[in-house]
C-alpha cells in the first residue's frame, strides 16, 4: 500500500445539460429512453465478478407505467450475501496494497465513461425506474455521481497529505489503512448518485464492499456496475447483491469480518441496525463504523421581509421537484400573514401549471411517486387533510393509481403548528403551511427548531440581515444544510457537503473529506534512526 501523493486531475462540477427542445442531448436521451425501454434487461448480481442469476425471477415495472414490464432481476438470498462477504474478503488484501493512485484512477475513468458514452444510458435507467424528468436524472444520475468519483479522489488525496511533525532523529508518519474487514453499503431508491457514491467511496479508500441496492433502484444500479467493469474495477472489490435486507442483516451484521455500514434510508430502519450492530458487537474483530444519512423533515421559514416571489418559487421546487421524494424536500412552510396573499397566488398558480405523467413526454414536469405502498400512505394523508377542520388544500388533493403512482402536487394550509402533516415525514409531494404572525418570528423559530425530530436541511428567508443572524443562531442544530434565501434541496458536490444531525443520521458529509476518513483506519509510525542505549535519563545524575 503506497503513501506516495500524486496531484490527481483539478475536480470540477460536472456541467448540467438542459434538455431543451431540440437539443442533441436531447435527441440522445429520448433515443436511449427508447433503447432501454425495448431491451427487456435481464439483471443479475455481480458476486466476485460473476453474474450470478440465483433465486427467484422478479419483474421490474416503471412507477409511471406500473402495467407494462421492462425488465427482470434475481432476488438473492442469504447465501449470496454469503458468497459475497467471502469475494470482498479474497478481493481485499491486493486491493488494499494497490498503491491508492492506482484505485484513484479506476474511479477518475468512471468519471469520464459517465461523462461521455454511459450518460445517457445512465439518465434513461434512472428516468425509467425511478420516475425522473430529464432534469432531475442530469443533476442526479450524471451530474452527481461524476462529481462524487473525481472530488472523492480530491478528498482522498487531502486525508494522504496530512501527516504529523517530525522532530530531529526520527520520522513521524501516518498510514491510512483500509477498515480490518468488509463494508456493507446499502442504498435507497431516490437518488442513483446516492446509490454510486455509498460503495465507491469505502473503496477508494481501500476497502472492499457487498452492496445492496433498493430494489425500485436495481434497473440503474446495474448500469453503475457496468461502468465499474468498464473503468477496470477488479473482480470482487464491489459485490451487487439483491437479497432481502432482513437477510443481509442476518448475515452481515453476525459476520467476525463486518467492518462498516454506509447507509442511506429511513431513521427506523437505521435504528435498527444500529441496535443489532450494537448487540453482536461482541462478535466483530473490530469496533465497526456505522455511517447513516436518514429522514427529513426540512423546512422553510420566511421572515416579514421575505421576497413573496422568492419565496413561492423555493416552495414550488424545494417541495415537489421529484415528487417531493429527496430527503431534503421541503415539507413544512411557515410563512407571515403579511406576504402569505402574494405567496398563495404564485405559489398555486405555479402548481397549476405542472405538467404530470411519462417520463417520455418531456414537458412533464411531475412524474409518478415510487410505488403503491408509498401512494396508498400519501393518499391517506391527503384523504385525512381534506376531513379536517384544521386544515384546508388549496390545490392539489387528486390522485390515481389506474395507470401508474400519480399523485398531485398538494398543498395544506393548517391552523395548527403540530398539525400532523407539520410533524411526520411524507416522503411525497405533499407541502403543509402555517401562516403566522409577523411579531411572532422568534417564536417561529422556536417551533420550527423543536416540532421534528428531524435535522436535516431547512432554509430560512429574510431581507433583514438582524432577523437572518437570529435564525440562523436559533436554528444552528437544526439543519446539517442551512440556506439562505434558497431552497433546501439541490445540494452540490463539493460545495454544499451534505448531511444531518438529530434523527437524519451521523452527519459525516457526503461529498466531503468528512465522510471519507471515516472508510480508513490510520496507523501512527515512528522510526527513531538512532534509539538510545542506556535507560538513565538526566535528572538521575
Amino acid at each position: 500500500m503506497s503513501n506516495a501523493i500524486f496531484t490527481p486531475p483539478i475536480a470540477l462540477n460536472e456541467p448540467v445539460k438542459s434538455y431543451a427542445p431540440g437539443n442533441h442531448e436531447t435527441k440522445e436521451l429520448k433515443k436511449a429512453l427508447k433503447d432501454s425501454i425495448a431491451e427487456q434487461r435481464d439483471i443479475p448480481m455481480y458476486i466476485g465478478g460473476k453474474e450470478v442469476r440465483n433465486g427467484k425471477k422478479l419483474e421490474i415495472r416503471p412507477p409511471h407505467e406500473k402495467n407494462k414490464v421492462i425488465g427482470h432481476f434475481y432476488k438473492g438470498g442469504k447465501e449470496d450475501v454469503a458468497h459475497a462477504i467471502d469475494a470482498a474478503m479474497k478481493a481485499k488484501h491486493d486491493w488494499a496494497r494497490l498503491p491508492w493512485e492506482q484505485r484513484a484512477s479506476i474511479f477518475l475513468k468512471a468519471a469520464d465513461l459517465l461523462t461521455g458514452p454511459y450518460r445517457q444510458k445512465l439518465n434513461s435507467a434512472t428516468m425509467i425506474c425511478q420516475s425522473k424528468n430529464p432534469f432531475q436524472a442530469e443533476i442526479d444520475s450524471a451530474c452527481e455521481l461524476i462529481d462524487f468519483f473525481r472530488f472523492n479522489v480530491q478528498y482522498a488525496t487531502e486525508i494522504y497529505r496530512q501527516q504529523p511533525e517530525s522532530l530531529p532523529g526520527m520520522w513521524n508518519r501516518l498510514e491510512y489503512r483500509p477498515l480490518e474487514g468488509f463494508v456493507f453499503a446499502l442504498t435507497p431508491f431516490n437518488f442513483t448518485s446516492i446509490a454510486g457514491n455509498l460503495p465507491s467511496s469505502a473503496a477508494i479508500m481501500g476497502n472492499t464492499v457487498v452492496w445492496k441496492p433498493s430494489e425500485k433502484q436495481i434497473y440503474s444500479a446495474q448500469v453503475i456496475m457496468e461502468i465499474f467493469q468498464a473503468a477496470g474495477l477488479p473482480d470482487g472489490v464491489i459485490n451487487l447483491i439483491y437479497p432481502s435486507g432482513q437477510d443481509c442483516a442476518d448475515v452481515c451484521f453476525s459476520h467476525r469480518d463486518f467492518g462498516g455500514i454506509h447507509f442511506t434510508g429511513s431513521t427506523a430502519v437505521f435504528q435498527d441496525i444500529w441496535g443489532e450492530i450494537g448487540s453482536n458487537i461482541h462478535k466483530y474483530k473490530s469496533y465497526p463504523r456505522i455511517v447513516g444519512e436518514t429522514g427529513g423533515k426540512d423546512f422553510v421559514v420566511a421572515h416579514e421581509s421575505a421576497d413573496f416571489e422568492a419565496v413561492a418559487t423555493a416552495l414550488a421546487r424545494g417541495a415537489f421537484e421529484y415528487q417531493g421524494q429527496k430527503c431534503s424536500a421541503a415539507s413544512r412552510a411557515y410563512i407571515p400573514s403579511n406576504i402569505w396573499p402574494k405567496v398563495k397566488d404564485k405559489l398555486v398558480e405555479d402548481v397549476k401549471s405542472f405538467k404530470m405523467g411519462h417520463v417520455e413526454d418531456f414537458s412533464n414536469f411531475i412524474n409518478a411517486v415510487i410505488d403503491e405502498k408509498s401512494f396508498d400512505k400519501l393518499a391517506g394523508y391527503i384523504d385525512n387533510a381534506k376531513k379536517d377542520p384544521d386544515s384546508e388544500i388549496i390545490v392539489g388533493g387528486k390522485y390515481d393509481k389506474s395507470e401508474g403512482y400519480f399523485i398531485e402536487p398538494t398543498v395544506i394550509v393548517t391552523k395548527n403548528p403540530l398539525y400532523v402533516t407539520m410533524c411526520e415525514e411524507l416522503f411525497g409531494p405533499v407541502l403543509t403551511i402555517y401562516v403566522y404572525e409577523p411579531g411572532k418570528w422568534e417564536e417561529m423559530l422556536d417551533i420550527v427548531d423543536q416540532t421534528s425530530p428531524y435535522a436535516l436541511t431547512g432554509a430560512i428567508f429574510s431581507q433583514d440581515r438582524y432577523s437572518i443572524l437570529q435564525a440562523t443562531e436559533k436554528l444552528v442544530h437544526a439543519a446539517g444544510n442551512f440556506y439562505i434565501n434558497d431552497k433546501p434541496t439541490g445540494a452540490v458536490v463539493g460545495q454544499q457537503p451534505f448531511g444531518g444531525a438529530r434523527g437524519s443520521g451521523t452527519n459525516d458529509k457526503a461529498g466531503s473529506a468528512w465522510n471519507l476518513i471515516r472508510w480508513a483506519s490510520p496507523r501512527a509510525i515512528k522510526e527513531t534512526f538512532n534509539p538510545p542505549k542506556d535507560y538513565r535519563y538526566p535528572f538521575l545524575g
